[in-house]
């Protein structure tokens, strides 16, 4: 074990991979310096230019060469920076990702990992605070990876990296590069399977499911909550899609009730998703209404104020736990 940073574990995955497979290269703007948040920090010196490629201000450049290099048979991962930016390149992202099916069938792979700084927290307005997880669900073929920790993130990443899907890598800004916490990550070959939620905290009275950033803020304030003599279950799905679903279940089966924290508007959201899978797959156990925390619907605001008011925090946690068990 080896203390590091979220995005240290992150590099520390890239680098363990490039080193055993040349297939792998980085694709994106200043990936030669070291990225968004130092996760590309020191590949150029250690495998050259050749895998280490610097573009220019396109993400559709980047995701389309990255999609025709893995077609080819590479692994490229292609860094597009801001989960906001998607957009740009929303052919790639919403068509073209899903070129294997339209090839009549045949055993075509198509092995790219897209790494994208998401979240807000950071008075960043409403083009740099986006999640984008609930418009990314609808993207079918697409994997989704949100990890909350640093050995999550380089399990996760390493998974990613072998993976012959297209999977994304989202790195919550307060997470990566607003954090200096560090954590005790494994050394060498550490993997994390894609599709397998984690019990960050076991409890008997309430379930409570959160992403990224919101992990940390639902463990707070289920110490809050076990002083007030509340049991509070927090589960970390680590990757959206695809869903563990039965760590989902079989913890509602034993509380009963369920509240979902996720940071995006509450429309369309993740949280609405793993409400209506609750709803329709175990609606007998529930003893409650299960409750989203969730940021209302409207974009991310500039003002320090306005945005600690907008994004879900441990004091709405706790309202909607304690609203459920009256």
């Amino acid at each position: 074990m080896s203390e590091r940073t979220f995005v240290e574990a992150q590099n520390e995955a890239i680098q363990e991979e490039m080193a055993r497979d040349d297939r792998i290269f980085v694709i994106g703007e200043n990936v030669r310096g070291m990225g968004y948040g130092t996760e590309f920090m020191g590949l150029v010196d250690r495998y050259g230019q050749g895998r280490v490629i610097d573009t220019h201000i396109s993400e559709v450049a980047i995701l389309g060469a990255a999609i025709g290099a893995a077609l080819t048979g590479m692994r490229p991962i292609a860094s597009l920076m801001f989960v906001d930016f998607l957009g740009c390149c929303g052919d790639q992202l919403l068509n073209q990702l899903q070129v294997r099916y339209m090839l009549g069938g045949q055993d075509v792979r198509l092995p790219l990992v897209i790494t994208c700084a998401a979240g807000g927290g950071f008075n960043g307005a409403a083009q740099h605070s986006k999640t984008l997880v609930g418009w990314l669900m609808q993207v079918q073929g697409l994997k989704i990876v949100a990890p909350s920790t640093a050995p999550d993130m380089k399990g996760l990443m390493k998974s990613a990296i072998r993976d012959d899907n297209p999977v994304i890598v989202l790195t919550h800004r307060m997470l990566g590069l607003f954090n200096m916490s560090t954590y005790n990550v494994p050394d060498d070959e550490y993997l994390v399977p894609i599709g397998k939620a984690d019990v960050k905290r076991e409890g008997e009275d309430v379930t409570v499911v959160a992403t990224m950033l919101m992990v940390h803020r639902a463990l707070a304030a289920a110490e809050r909550l076990q002083a007030m003599g509340v049991s509070t279950e927090v589960i970390d799905p680590r990757t959206i899609v695809p869903l563990d679903k039965s760590a989902i279940i079989d913890s509602v089966k034993k509380t009963g009730r369920l509240v979902v924290m996720e940071e995006a508007p509450i429309t369309g959201s993740f949280a609405s998703e793993v409400s209506a899978i609750v709803a329709d797959q175990a609606f007998q156990y529930l003893k409650a209404p299960v409750k989203r925390v969730c940021a209302p619907d409207t974009p991310s605001p500039y003002s320090p104020p306005l945005e600690r008011f907008w994004m879900p925090d441990e004091d709405d946690l706790v309202r909607a736990v304690t609203g459920i068990l009256k």
